[in-house]
């Protein structure tokens, strides 16, 4: 069986061709800096709003590639309240969910703060507020010991993917990552910092449970740092759910390597190459957005409200009906009729004559 990446002298002395990096990185960095231009002539408002919706699509998409739905109206009022938005109509939100969303604000909010022990084991702490998983209890906010294995298939037909470093030199890695992470003296440009990171901590795979959320918060954070900013406009955690399978594929192909990451470099850069260029996309959009929400800056929208408008403008298909709107803002339809009444009132939704049978409603903006 080939040895994993770990296993090789030396194995975080990590070599990439560089011609090949380089070019794509210098795309991704341009298309960057256009994404972050553009956004950056919106309105305060605009940019608000867009960073609320980023960080909760980023926390959602994150905790969905481990399998776990948490609600988007708990992540989003949750960031809301701790990021002093105002906003009417803020929904209570569940301790697990609050604990991700720590998580992911600490990160990309403090990015330029150090990454220590203490903190991960914080963010540890916080994505299990109770000490277990759906499965079992773990050990929280501290180094995992015990062997560590990715498997797949039923009791007694397991296929070992991937044996993570072994339990006892967990904490002498972590040293060396951390001190790798906060070494202000190497020049390596931060996006491929930010793809190193995650491929070397999910490589020791350090903690019980939570290494994928916790690798994805910390390609945030240098993320933020190659931007030098704490507002995000697009969501490399979306990319990756749509590419589950050959992040996983590709995650599995480097950890059998010798040390050369060149394809896991080339995934990742083209990964949030993808997430860039679906905000470029959408710019259109978000500045017909922007016009919107500027327009009814001073008109008493709730969040159920703001939800579905913004689904209007960008990903809603077919007709918007009463019972649409419940289903998805998770209310009865008494109160989605009572949402769109009160937004045909206040001149936002017009009823569509043209509807045939069910009422259908329509945006004005």
């Amino acid at each position: 069986m080939p040895k994993y990446i770990y296993q090789y002298e030396n194995w975080t002395d990590f070599t990439w061709q560089n011609a090949v990096v380089d070019a794509l990185l210098g795309e991704v960095r341009f298309l960057q800096g256009r994404v972050l231009g553009k956004v950056s002539s919106l309105c305060f408002s605009s940019k608000e709003e867009k960073n609320l919706e980023t960080l909760t699509t980023d926390v959602m998409k994150s905790s969905e590639i481990e399998g776990e739905k948490l609600d988007y109206n708990q992540i989003r009022s949750s960031i809301a309240r701790r990021l002093g938005i105002k906003t009417a109509g803020l929904v209570p939100s569940s301790r697990n969910v609050d604990g991700v969303v720590e998580m992911m604000l600490d990160a990309t909010q403090k990015f330029q703060s150090p990454l220590t022990e203490e903190r991960l084991f914080g963010w540890h702490s916080a994505l299990f507020p109770w000490g277990y998983n759906e499965t079992s209890n773990i050990t929280v906010a501290r180094y995992r010991t015990e062997e560590m294995y990715i498997v797949s298939g039923s009791i007694g037909n397991e296929k070992i993917h991937y044996e993570a470093v072994a339990a006892k030199d967990v904490k002498t890695e972590m040293d060396k990552f951390l001190s790798w992470f906060n070494d202000e003296s190497i020049t390596i440009d931060m996006v491929l910092r930010s793809a190193i990171a995650h491929l070397w901590f999910v490589s020791i795979h350090p903690f019980d449970d939570g290494n994928g959320r916790i690798a994805r918060a910390i390609s945030d954070m240098l993320l933020a740092r190659s931007e030098n900013s704490a507002e995000r406009f697009y969501s490399l955690s979306n990319q990756i759910l749509i590419h589950r399978e050959g992040y996983y594929d590709i995650l599995k192909k480097t950890q059998h390597s010798s040390g050369n990451i060149t394809e896991w470099l080339v995934w990742f850069i083209n990964t949030l190459g993808s997430a860039l260029q679906e905000t470029e996309d959408g710019m259109q959009n978000i500045v017909m957005k922007a016009v919107f929400w500027e327009k009814n800056r001073n008109v008493q929208i709730n969040e159920r409200q703001r939800l579905m408008i913004n689904k209007l403008f960008d990903d809603f298909y077919g007709k918007l009906t009463t019972s649409k709107w419940a289903k998805m803002t998770e209310c009865s339809t008494d109160t989605a009729l009572r949402d769109i009444n009160d937004l045909i009132g206040k001149g936002i939704l017009i009823k569509d004559e043209a509807g045939g049978r069910s009422a259908n409603y329509r945006l004005i903006w």
